[in-house]
């Protein structure tokens, strides 16, 4: 009877620990923001199809989206604790928020898509970054697209202070050029192809120019805390991938809805993305032009060291 008895406290201890170890590795809620422009089919899938959301429950974890677009507010809402990952961040605003103080980790790239990253405009007489001297751009700043009007401007020695930038999202941007309200336009994605469907022309697009790096965030103290669901979300975007890679045609329809294009335009797209999550060295490069760019233009005020944001 004792040996028994020894049994079945050992195996309640080993169920026991099995138990504790699960809750222990993982979170009772995951809150993750839901970013679908310009064409992040990744986000598209892993909400809508509730990929993110069955693989978590077996887990005990339930997964909530929040449609957080803006850099500044997805810093905000990973800072107060709101936000434990950030899914589809642009890499100025991951350096930004680094830079003042924001406990964050890189999961991994979300995509590199310099080519949606355009200039627009409606003046057939705006051809080169000296035509933009004393033009109204509109756009948003601190992002990739205000680096890429930089980085444009800099290959004709075109200071930015000579053009007048003018902060608005792409929706807003994009209204403002075909109403004649602004001059040229920064915009991305499927907006960008509305606005060249309207009648706007591209002046550069990001190739050659700019990466278009867009990268995945973690909280740094989740990071700490549950480093499994870091694991696992790392694991379960993996899996979103292969679905794109391999059975793309079966998503056209839905991605096409989502975004309100046509699902011709979305294969058209679809080419121009690189969801590859693996941070390159190029990556790093990359980053840390994006770090210069940043402090050169008042909108960093120190460096941080990029190697340690990473997690490896």
């Amino acid at each position: 009877m004792k040996k028994i008895f020894a049994v079945l406290l050992v195996a309640l201890g080993v169920f026991t620990g099995c138990s504790k170890e699960k809750a222990e590795d993982f979170p009772k809620e995951l809150n993750m923001t839901y970013v679908k422009a310009p064409l992040n089919i990744p986000s598209i899938l892993g909400r809508n199809d509730k990929i993110f959301e069955n693989e978590f429950a077996k887990e005990g974890t339930k997964v909530n989206f929040y449609e957080l677009t803006t850099g500044p507010e997805q810093i905000q809402a990973l800072a107060s604790g709101q936000m434990d990952f950030l899914y589809a961040l642009s890499a100025p605003s991951a350096l930004i928020g680094a830079s003042n103080g924001v406990n964050l980790k890189l999961t991994g790239v979300y995509t590199r898509a310099p080519k949606v990253f355009m200039i627009l405009t409606k003046d057939e007489n705006i051809k080169s970054p000296k035509d933009f001297i004393g033009k109204k751009v509109v756009g948003p700043k601190g992002t990739i697209l205000h680096q890429l009007l930089v980085t444009y401007l800099n290959t004709e020695n075109v200071n930015p202070d000579d053009v007048e930038l003018i902060n608005m999202g792409l929706p807003g941007a994009m209204s403002a050029l075909l109403n004649g309200s602004a001059d040229i336009a920064l915009l991305a994605g499927p907006v960008a192809l509305n606005t060249i469907k309207s009648g706007a022309k591209v002046i550069t697009t990001g190739e050659g120019l700019v990466q278009g790096l867009v990268v995945t965030a973690v909280r740094g103290d989740f990071l700490e805390k549950y480093p499994k669901a870091v694991e696992k979300f790392n694991e379960v975007n993996n899996s979103i991938l292969n679905i794109i890679n391999n059975d793309f045609e079966s998503i056209v329809d839905k991605v096409a809805t989502e975004v309100q294009n046509t699902p011709e335009e979305v294969r058209t797209m679809f080419p121009l993305y690189d969801f590859n999550t693996e941070i390159t060295e190029n990556d790093i490069k990359d980053l840390k032009a994006t770090q210069e760019f940043l402090i050169a233009n008042g909108l960093q005020e120190k460096p941080v060291d990029i190697e340690k944001l990473i997690i490896k």
